[in-house]
């Protein structure tokens, strides 16, 4: 199972923690949707909040973990990380079986 942590400094969002597999096998077609766009949508995110805002974050990819953290979040970069929740949880509810939405907040 995916899981997805949104973190919270204060109240405000400032990042999130996706670690696990949605797929339980090589064949598991939906599993593989599932990761490819949880995956998709974080990274969009990490790199709209980096590279197109400009705040600062700290990040950390590995084998089935993705770790962004804003520094000093602005408006925008929330805004960002708000609608990455929207998009997760809303596929949440398709595939509850496979993604989990927990919260700081």
């Amino acid at each position: 199972m995916t899981e997805v942590k949104f973190l919270a400094d204060n109240g405000t969002l400032c990042g999130f923690i996706i670690s696990g597999h949605s797929s339980v096998n090589c064949d598991d077609d939906d599993g593989k949707l599932v990761c490819s766009a949880v995956s998709s949508a974080a990274y969009m995110a990490a790199n709209t909040i980096t590279e197109i805002i400009g705040d600062k974050a700290d990040i950390e990819v590995d084998e089935a973990l993705l770790f962004v953290k804003v520094k000093n979040p602005s408006s925008a970069s929330t805004m960002v990380i708000e609608g990455l929740k929207l998009h997760l949880t809303q596929l949440s509810y398709q595939y509850d079986d496979r993604i989990s939405i927990l919260s700081e907040v």
